[in-house]
């Protein structure tokens, strides 16, 4: 544990909470032995490398950043034997100390095939001399600059002044790396004469520009120091052309599964809850085809007679969607949904070259309820009809760490984008099972209960989540079915026939607005566009995170 409060602190400041360093509540289970997950390396081809997460404090900032409560700067330690350091490590303030870093060493004997190789020199890109900050001591950044044929990828971070060692850190063969992109802002301090981008300088944190299940780019945990205007960055990220080898099998995901998978919290008087798929289609769910609306189909419990993959785009693309029971009953059961029948399903896939799993947990809706507008502190009103739909799709990602087998992180679907929460943000139960709460009728996720604004000024639309009875244990015994999986793995997984229709899960949808009334939503962007109306629903195989990263709402603005 890295103690940050006899460095940093003084008796007349509050602690911060990167002075704890946070945990899981419960130990990491002990994994079936069976490949090479869990063993704590990993070959990138010739280059090994470990997750560290033990630190030294190198320099703290107690202004600037998220919530204006500063970073804190460290090296890794602790790294093993033979592994070296490839960068640093920066956090803001505001959350518990939970980090990681790669550390290097080379996996081949020719000194003429190094993967690593000791940097020529340094180049001092940023220090805290000109701050005016009341910190103890002074830090720099030095950026390594590699030889030819290899890439920095991380900085040095010293108290001096005076260049640092040589042998401080390691450049990576060219041939390991790939490109990489400013992901989250970790630090940067406010310019009082520069309102437009209060953020010239930052430091954030760095991820592979190419993310998917087929990508080979590793992310490094490393951070990286951006100025506006760059035109290029000056470090690179990993890539693994092992990507497969270091993945879970069945019985470890089943592992996984039983420790990490979410409690799901339901809003109390959430009238649309989730169902299995076949559910709703044994209680009448029909299929419309483009051009024969008359012709309705009853679709059969596993879906066989739905349009699969391409057939659809045959009709005209696009040209099928689901639809409720004729019949008035029936459709108002389907649309209530049935908890007690809801199915969680499983798509497991490699990201950031292999080095993560990412295990989506996909909930199916037969109906979207509607949803409501804030319009200031005190009043909410009902949308009556807006955001109604058939059929809805929202899904929680567990991203487990391949090293050890530790959950990392938690992306929590949010209509048509989502946020990642890392573990230290979120709430557990039953030891190391997050805790995730769906918004009332929207059904998009949450860490933590309460009413989330969607708009900007204290307007938009409210998600109001909130504890009750009625709650899903994702991981509870004959909930979850794994419908797809990476490939070493897809000879023992079945797609159910559903999966592959290609048509939409609900009708297009139109809302009645003037357009005077329309032209200010979208110009103030104080509710999401599809409030206005929105397209049947995707399925899962048919979104773009299927074989891609998660979307966040930062990358959709890029």
């Amino acid at each position: 544990m890295v103690n940050l409060r006899s460095s940093c602190c003084s008796k007349n400041t509050k602690p911060l909470p990167i002075e704890n360093l946070f945990k899981l509540p419960s130990p990491i289970p002990t994994w079936q032995p069976g490949g090479g997950f869990g063993r704590g390396t990993i070959d990138l081809g010739g280059l090994q490398v470990r997750q560290v997460s033990t630190f030294t404090k190198v320099w703290a900032s107690r202004t600037g950043g998220p919530n204006n409560s500063g970073a804190t700067f460290f090296e890794p330690s602790q790294i093993g034997e033979g592994f070296h350091m490839l960068g640093c490590y920066a956090q803001p303030n505001n959350k518990p100390l939970f980090g990681w870093v790669l550390v290097g060493k080379n996996a081949m004997n020719s000194q003429y095939t190094s993967a690593l190789s000791t940097p020529i020199h340094y180049e001092c890109i940023w220090s805290s001399e000109s701050l005016r900050t009341k910190e103890n001591s002074n830090a720099y950044i030095w950026l390594p600059i590699p030889p030819p044929n290899y890439k920095a990828t991380g900085y040095v971070v010293t108290n001096s002044p005076e260049s640092p060692p040589l042998n401080k850190i390691r450049c990576v063969r060219s041939d390991f790396t790939e490109n990489c992109e400013q992901h989250s802002w970790i630090w940067g301090l406010k310019k009082k004469n520069n309102r437009k981008d209060p953020k010239e300088f930052g430091i954030y944190s760095l991820r592979p520009t190419n993310r998917g299940k087929k990508a080979l780019g590793v992310s490094t945990g490393i951070f990286l120091v951006q100025n506006s205007g760059d035109a290029t960055l000056p470090l690179a990220c990993l890539k693994n052309a092992h990507r497969l080898s270091y993945m879970p099998d069945l019985d470890q995901i089943e592992e996984l599964i039983k420790a990490y998978s979410p409690i799901i919290y339901f809003h109390p008087n959430d009238k649309h809850l989730p169902s299995s798929v076949s559910w709703f289609f044994e209680k009448g769910a029909r299929l419309y085809r483009e051009g024969d609306k008359s012709n309705l189909v009853q679709v059969e419990p596993t879906g066989s007679n739905l349009p699969q993959d391409d057939s659809d785009e045959d009709s005209g693309g696009g040209g099928s969607w689901l639809a409720l029971p004729v019949d008035g009953a029936a459709k108002k059961l389907v649309k209530m949904g049935n908890l007690q029948e809801a199915k969680v399903y499983l798509h497991i896939k490699p990201m950031l070259g292999g080095t993560f799993t990412d295990i989506v947990m996909w909930l199916f809706y037969p109906f979207n309820g509607p949803g409501k507008v804030r319009v200031s502190r005190l009043i909410k009103i009902p949308l009556c009809i807006f955001g109604r739909h058939v059929g809805d799709w929202e899904h929680v990602t567990l991203r487990i760490s391949n090293f050890s087998g530790e959950l990392k992180s938690v992306y929590l679907s949010q209509h048509n984008n989502g946020k990642w929460a890392d573990a230290s943000e979120l709430e557990f139960e039953k030891g190391n099972k997050p805790v995730v709460y769906a918004s009332r009728n929207g059904h998009a996720f949450y860490p933590t209960q309460g009413d989330a604004l969607q708009g900007c000024c204290g307007v938009g639309l409210v998600n109001e989540t909130s504890k009750s009875g009625m709650v899903l244990d994702a991981g509870a015994c004959s909930r979850f079915l794994t419908i797809a999986a990476h490939e070493s793995l897809t000879p023992n997984v079945v797609e159910p026939p559903w999966l592959k229709y290609n048509g939409k899960w609900g009708p297009k949808t139109n809302y009645v607005l003037g357009d005077k009334i329309r032209g200010v939503i979208l110009k103030l962007k104080i509710l999401p566009k599809e409030v206005l109306g929105e397209e049947g629903p995707d399925g899962p195989k048919q979104k773009k995170t299927w074989n891609g990263d998660e979307i966040e709402a930062q990358d959709k603005k890029k």
